[in-house]
């Protein structure tokens, strides 16, 4: 039976979500992934009229669901420490897919200057002003150290979620450290790192 025309799209961006793993996105064939999508390399540019769009297309497709729950997340009206809280909890429980996902762009965001430029001119529409506006009630609260700029604390914040978390896991693992503690611990532990640092106080140092 024939597949039905509505989920040519689909088939089409799952297809090359594969083939960009793997391949990147130049070194991926148009043509195979229509293939592998079971239609035709015509419908892949009726649907797509570029490669960047497809690779854009399949960020997508993964992103609107994640930038949903970061909106949730870094609701304004919970404190700074709240929204800390909920934003590595949700890069902890990262899924399969959006974790290749994360792959894909950053193999192409170092690959191509272009690509680059689109994701960010992307997400500059997306999850940046939710963290920008965390930063900036950060300050305004008195959460963060003054003297502090604020790239450093955009920068340090977003270094403790999702490529902390995947290193923990990785590490307790291959180091035999121990079993990494789950999502909901973790996110705890990463706040308190991020807001208080490593150091043990004054006064319990031998």
């Amino acid at each position: 039976m024939a597949r039905p025309r509505g989920d040519i799209q689909p088939r089409i961006l799952h297809a090359a979500r594969a083939r960009f793993l793997t391949e990147g996105v130049d070194g991926a064939s148009l043509r195979r992934i229509a293939e592998e999508a079971g239609t035709s390399i015509g419908m892949v540019y009726y649907y797509f009229p570029t490669k960047d769009d497809l690779f854009l297309a399949v960020v997508e497709e993964i992103y609107v669901s994640l930038l949903a729950d970061l909106e949730r997340a870094l609701a304004p009206e919970r404190s700074v420490p709240e929204r800390l809280a909920a934003l590595y909890t949700r890069f902890g429980a990262l899924t399969a897919e959006e974790v290749l996902i994360g792959r894909i762009i950053l193999r192409e965001a170092l690959a191509s200057p272009a690509r680059l430029d689109s994701l960010v001119l992307r997400f500059r529409r997306g999850h940046v002003p939710l963290l920008l506006a965390l930063v900036r009630d950060g300050f305004g609260q008195g959460v963060f150290r003054p003297d502090l700029p604020a790239a450093e604390v955009l920068v340090s914040m977003m270094l403790l979620a999702g490529p902390a978390q995947a290193l923990i896991h990785l590490v307790a693992a291959r180091f035999q450290l121990g079993p990494a503690p789950d999502a909901a611990r973790l996110a705890e532990d990463m706040v308190a790192t991020f807001l208080r640092g490593v150091a043990a106080p004054a006064k319990d140092r031998r």
